[in-house]
């Protein structure tokens, strides 16, 4: 009689067949060659499943969810036994299905995700609206228009495609409805109650990617098992190695296995419980192949071997004590930011990361220390402090830690920002008081990261970050004081032990059978009209077109999102994103085009979209819509 095998549940909407397959076939036939099942499943509406999808993370999918994981471990080549892991998506169901604590389900790993909608996904930043809202609507818009694979689904697969695309929306219209923290972010927000999950947790996400603050979070929270690592990767997981280096993830993930779901004591949970990359000093790029650097373990977090030390915001420099007298003023252009990479990165050749900050650092205030004597560690969370001014009701702030060249060159670590109307409260905010005083602390994101002997650490405040921040409706003009900020920065001595622990190169299953028809290419074009003082950012991605001789699937996606402002006049500001995504096998040939635009007034956020299918090039549907939606303390 063959045994009994645990089970381990991946519930995401990308369609298995000719999505998420590319990455699939190289993890799960890895996991499942070492005795356990792993089952790959298409959320309610997505890919072949039934059903409509109408929102992320709803009370549906949780219970879709409950019922698969129970409907496994009733099977008969069942040990009973589930675990729940992902990416994205897949990262965040396992932690709000886990707070659900259904019986079966007895561990999960998740990965490149937040216990914080409100704080760290793609909608929100700091209490400001990120352009990756509507970029995302965009994409999710086209990809849930396409229909199921007749090849699974039958005969019903044009009533089923028919039933999605009737119930086409675009979702950013939600999201922008819902500006501050309230009870539509908190839903599926596992931070509102981290004792609800009493299952071992292992989270791990990349420095290059948006979502890595959630795994110290996790890690302070939980009161269960619970690990965490962070590498040096982007959105991907960690035997891709976009960054690299590349690790053997999945020698991690069966031994996390093997030990809560077999009982198999493999000795994971006596190593340290904190593992993280520590990126050595890097010249900028668009674009890394991969970052130099070391692991470093730490006994819990946070931890105890790591000391605080304060920096005074002096008049254009850091030093161990305040200096008093000038007055700053500060008031960027609205092109400010422009540098500063994507808010969070997608891996592969996309050029999207941080280049030189130079130009950004001369449209913000600078702060610089004296060039350092010896190398200077970071692992964790840099802070700042400072008194201000604003001439203007609603205001951002926004602060970059940089490593500074001795000719110049400036690369960015970290950054952080704030909505200052939300300097109290995420929940409740409050406009600024014109030319009055407030005392604002911005919490930087986690980094690790070597400074490098000689070089300078520079602090920089702007209170503009387009095109990754939506501008206030107007420009402010901050006044603060010489030596009445504060710059606290988490700082790791060198330990006897520091470079002696690595992870195996990464080892994978046999990726699909893939034909391309297509190359991919990506593109970062930056126009300038020095006359109407207006910049133009457009960033476009050809993923090619595949063929999957194994299905019988051809697949093809292409993206182009545009952003434009003029310098000084932030109702100027406009988004315009879109996606190609195409679908074709023996039954069915069909392609879907969706576009989003955003734009504001003083008082309002305009959101128009459009969705376009067609079937066999000849247009079958076509929907549009437009919402004007009230700006709430943003």
């Amino acid at each position: 009689m063959r045994p009994r095998s645990p089970a381990i549940l991946e519930l995401i909407p990308y369609r298995r067949r000719d999505g998420t397959v590319f990455r699939d076939m190289k993890m799960h036939p890895y996991v499942a060659g070492h005795g356990f099942a792993c089952c790959r499943v298409d959320i309610r509406g997505s890919g072949d499943s039934e059903g409509i999808l109408d929102d992320e993370y709803t009370a549906q999918e949780q219970d879709d969810a409950c019922a698969i994981i129970a409907w496994l471990a009733a099977q008969p080549w069942c040990t009973g036994a589930v675990g729940m892991t992902g990416i994205s998506w897949g990262g965040f169901n396992a932690l709000q299905v886990s707070a659900r604590r259904p019986p079966a389900l007895k561990a999960i790993i998740a990965l490149c995700c937040s216990d914080d909608r409100y704080a760290d996904d793609v909608h929100y930043f700091g209490g400001n609206l990120l352009t990756e809202d509507a970029m995302w609507s965009s994409f999710i818009l086209g990809l849930g228009a396409l229909p199921p694979d007749p090849q699974i689904v039958g005969e019903r697969w044009r009533a089923m495609w028919q039933e999605r695309l009737e119930a086409s929306t675009c979702w950013s219209e939600t999201w922008m409805r819902h500006q501050r923290r309230d009870a539509y972010w908190k839903f599926g927000s596992v931070c509102e109650d981290f004792s609800a999950i009493d299952i071992p947790v292992y989270a791990i996400s990349g420095w290059d990617d948006t979502y890595f603050n959630a795994v110290p979070r996790l890690m302070e929270g939980l009161g269960g098992p619970r690990k965490g690592l962070i590498g040096p990767w982007s959105h991907a997981y960690p035997f891709l190695g976009d960054p690299g280096p590349a690790i053997h993830y999945l020698k991690e993930a069966i031994r996390w296995w093997r030990h809560w779901l077999e009982g198999v004591d493999t000795g994971i949970m006596t190593e340290p419980a904190y593992t993280a990359y520590i990126r050595d000093p890097h010249r900028p790029a668009h674009f890394y192949p991969d970052h130099p650097g070391q692991w470093v373990q730490e006994p819990s977090w946070p931890s105890p071997g790591i000391r605080s030390q304060i920096l005074h915001l002096n008049d254009r420099s850091l030093g161990a004590a305040a200096e008093s007298g000038a007055t700053m003023r500060l008031k960027s252009p609205l092109t400010a930011g422009r540098d500063c990479g994507r808010y969070g990165g997608y891996g592969g050749t996309v050029p999207d990361m941080a280049g030189d900050q130079r130009r950004e650092d001369g449209l913000g205030l600078a702060f610089d220390t004296l060039p350092l004597v010896d190398d200077l560690v970071l692992l964790g969370p840099p802070a700042v402090k400072v008194i201000l001014a604003s001439d203007v009701h609603q205001a951002t702030l926004t602060a970059r830690l940089c490593e500074v060249w001795p000719d110049g060159t400036s690369t960015l670590v970290t950054w952080g920002t704030l909505n200052l109307s939300q300097r109290a409260s995420r929940e409740h905010p409050e406009a600024l008081t014109s030319d009055k005083k407030v005392t604002v602390r911005v919490e930087l994101n986690h980094c690790g990261h070597r400074f490098g002997r000689g070089n300078r650490l520079r602090l920089v405040l702007s209170n503009q970050h387009w095109p990754v921040l939506w501008p206030a409706p107007s420009m402010p003009t901050f006044t603060m004081e010489s030596g009445t900020g504060w710059l606290i920065l988490p700082v790791r001595d060198p330990r006897p032990e520091d470079g002696s622990f690595d992870f195996e190169p990464a080892e994978i299953s046999p990726p699909v059978s893939v034909e391309e028809l297509a190359p991919e290419s990506n593109a970062r074009i930056l126009s300038i009209d020095a006359g109407a003082r207006g910049e133009t950012l457009r960033l476009t991605s050809d993923y090619g077109r595949q063929h999957l001789p194994d299905r019988g699937i051809e697949t093809w996606a292409r993206v182009a999102d545009t952003m434009a402002i003029t310098e000084d006049d932030p109702l100027s500001a406009r988004l315009d994103t879109g996606w190609v995504l195409g679908f074709k096998s023996a039954d069915c040939d069909a392609e879907t085009t969706s576009n989003v635009v955003v734009t504001s007034t003083a008082t309002q956020f305009h959101l128009q979209w459009r969705l376009e299918a067609r079937e066999r090039g000849e247009t079958i549907f076509e929907r549009e819509g437009e919402a004007w939606i009230d700006r709430d303390c943003l």
